[in-house]
């Protein structure tokens, strides 16, 4: 293994308190959760394990890869039941456990599309996302046996994993899955249990890519189905810049770092490095939406971003928020955790209603007035992605290495380590600025490392009352502390323009408007008097309007409103929970 930067660990026992996270967590738990359950068996997709098993006569119905969405449902419901028991939620989980585990055969495969079909072209073509399934069923296994003590959908996954490595290892041409994600789930599955062949199967994984030949037995037809589209192009340690379908990628991404966290190869981080530069420069939007084309699902040329049609698929923010998180793990520096701030506070909140019964697939940042939250879809791998995100979010607030606790999303809430810290973090962030940090508990002297945000020009820190002024050092502000301190973070929030780079030629003689981490938008149904099917193009911010900022509980769920001259502005993650209309994230500048 190679030298390093002094690696951080995640947190996982985090209990989120109040403030806007808290009422979509609940959101999650009262409704998105069940509706997600409801769905997956109004659906057939619980029936096709029922069908597997032999419980329930009839064929597969659906797309090939829905076994993946039973899986994030009970995975979600698992980090629910982590916060808050509910024993509605547990039952509705453990039914759908016990089709599953029940539809296993007994070599240990497990994917109902073949089981109902044709198993003699299992593993056959890339594309169908049998190796993406058992990720899902890994990780659903996981938090399942954290959350209930019941191994039964753990012990599943481990057989699946043996007979899906049993089979794709014999490949002497070498073998891919076209959907990545099972990279991660084995980097998790070698951290849960310490046992290295999942790491190994998770290095043999990310090792394909870029030298095995695409096999596409049953999906021909699928002409974008290409090395590009698949990040089959290069080999992994080649990698320079972003290709093919986003969320794909995103996970690809994240396994990889999954991997370098663990052997410390500098290679495989300079590599994603590479990448990082190039998506953060030239292919991500001011909300943190990534993947331009509805074409491929991903990523067109560098600059381009058109705001109307703009794809930015949820999963894709969830992605971000994998891979950026997991960077910031390794490298420890505030950069990566500024990026899954703006994935969190805008590209991933967006895709979810404010009552939890609707989502967005697509997240584009101008309307028309007809882009509006469904409450399911064919493909409904978004609103699966955030039953499962939203109730663990807990894990991206806080960081740890020897002697030392990074905070690095700023949620009201509750962390207790393994090593017998208690920190209790107050704060109604983002609508007022203001973090308080006090040290319940410590054993051992303890560096806090709280996040000056890359956006932050100015703030002011104190201990116990006593301002403080340290260096930054790698985006981080270092303070020593003991039991009982009180630490105070106070980033300044004023409202910005901010510009998109020159090369962004839909953007040029347009502004947009920011305030923290937040972004805001334009609705109609507060700016009438522009029609609708051109409110997007229209509504204008003069340059020398003033800017101001008001707090409104009775608005949205409670959030900061925006006056930028004649326009009202609210956050873009709340846009569409009222009437319908035209909206723009990027106005023209008068």
């Amino acid at each position: 293994m190679s030298s390093r930067p002094v690696r951080f660990e995640p947190v996982q026992r985090v209990k989120i308190c109040g403030g806007m996270w808290k009422s979509r967590v609940d959101a999650v738990r009262k409704v998105t959760a069940r509706a997600c359950a409801a769905k997956c068996e109004e659906t057939g997709r619980v029936d096709n394990f029922r069908k597997a098993s032999g419980r329930m006569k009839g064929a597969f119905r659906g797309i090939f890869f829905d076994d993946a969405d039973v899986y994030k449902t009970i995975e979600g419901i698992a980090y629910v039941l982590m916060d808050e028991p509910d024993e509605e939620l547990r039952d509705l989980a453990d039914r759908m456990v016990g089709e599953v585990c029940a539809a296993q055969r007994e070599d240990g495969y497990l994917y109902t599309y073949f089981t109902l079909g044709d198993l003699g072209q299992r593993w056959t073509d890339m594309d169908h996302h049998e190796a993406f399934c058992v990720g899902q069923i890994v990780e659903a296994g996981i938090a399942w046996r954290e959350a209930t003590g019941d191994s039964r959908l753990y012990e599943a996954a481990l057989r699946a994993v043996e007979q899906m490595m049993s089979t794709v290892l014999s490949f002497k041409d070498g073998w891919i899955n076209g959907h990545e994600g099972v990279e991660m789930a084995l980097a998790h599955l070698y951290r849960y249990t310490g046992e290295i062949k999942y790491l190994d199967y998770a290095r043999w994984f990310i090792e394909q890519r870029g030298h095995v030949k695409l096999r596409l037995p049953l999906s021909h037809d699928k002409t974008f189905f290409t090395d590009e589209y698949c990040q089959n192009n290069a080999p992994v340690r080649e990698l320079t810049h972003v290709t093919g379908h986003a969320v794909r990628a995103m996970y690809y991404y994240s396994g990889v770092a999954d991997v370098a966290s663990v052997t410390g190869e500098r290679a495989l981080v300079q590599a994603l490095e590479r990448v990082w530069d190039n998506l953060i420069s030239a292919n991500t939007y001011i909300t943190g939406g990534i993947g331009q084309s509805s074409f491929n699902e991903g990523f067109s040329r560098d600059f381009s971003q058109p705001n109307l049609h703009a794809y930015c698929e949820t999963c894709a923010s969830v992605g971000m928020a994998f891979w950026n998180h997991r960077m910031n793990l390794i490298e420890g520096q505030s950069k990566y955790a500024d990026v899954v701030e703006t994935e969190i506070m805008n590209g991933i909140l967006s895709g979810l209603s404010l009552r939890g019964d609707r989502y967005f697939y697509e997240n584009p940042l101008a309307s028309t007035g007809a882009a509006h939250r469904r409450e399911w879809f064919t493909v409904p791998c978004c609103p699966t992605n955030l039953v499962r995100f939203v109730p663990a979010i807990g894990r991206y607030v806080y960081a740890k290495a020897p002697g030392a606790l990074a905070v690095n999303q700023f949620i009201d809430s509750r962390v207790e380590t393994e090593e017998g810290v208690v920190l209790r973090q107050r704060t109604d962030y983002p609508w007022h600025s203001r973090v308080e940090l006090t040290v319940e508990a410590c054993r051992e002297p303890l560096t806090l490392r709280v996040r000056k945000p890359g956006w932050c020009e100015s703030w002011s820190l104190s201990l116990n009352g006593e301002a403080l002024r340290p260096d930054v050092q790698d985006g981080y502000l270092s303070v020593d502390v003991r039991v009982g301190d009180v630490v105070v973070f106070i980033p300044d929030m004023p409202v910005r323009r901010v510009y998109a780079d020159p090369r962004v030629l839909e953007d040029a003689g347009r502004v947009a408007v920011m305030r923290g981490p937040v972004v805001y938008c334009a609705e109609e149904t507060d700016n009438p008097g522009i029609p609708t099917e051109y409110f997007h193009a229209e509504a204008a911010l003069p340059r020398e309007a003033s800017l101001s900022e008001t707090f409104r509980p009775d608005l949205l769920g409670g959030v900061t409103v925006v006056r930028a001259g004649g326009l009202t502005m609210i956050p873009y993650c709340v846009w569409d929970n009222r009437a319908s209309g035209g909206m723009a994230v990027w106005l023209k500048e008068t």
